[in-house]
């Protein structure tokens, strides 16, 4: 399973879990619906901060996964860690997790 960090996201992520590649495809500033089209048969799952994509985006129909961090705080995000690798572990094709 590949997984793509968004731009928000705290390196820390990447450090801590394999498979993950840093927003660095020329794709940085790209709006969420045409990033999620880029991520097309690349991509399974994208970490996110950014709480407005459940309203804008239709998931189902991309079957891409979505992890939304409720901070890009890095001492937060390392709280985070064993419910971030808890949500990859077990999130479905074009399932939402959004952490408290």
């Amino acid at each position: 399973m590949k997984i793509l960090l968004d731009e928000g996201v705290p390196d820390i992520i990447q450090k801590q879990f394999l498979d993950l590649q840093r927003e660095g495809m020329g794709w940085r500033g790209v709006k969420n619906g045409v990033l999620l089209d880029l991520m097309a048969g690349q991509f399974q799952i994208l970490i996110t901060t950014d709480k407005s994509i459940p309203s804008q985006q239709n998931l189902e129909k991309r079957q891409i996964s979505i992890v939304i961090l409720p901070t890009n705080d890095v001492p937060s995000v390392i709280a985070l860690l064993p419910q971030i690798e808890e949500a990859l572990a077990a999130i479905l094709p074009g399932a939402l997790r959004q952490l408290p």
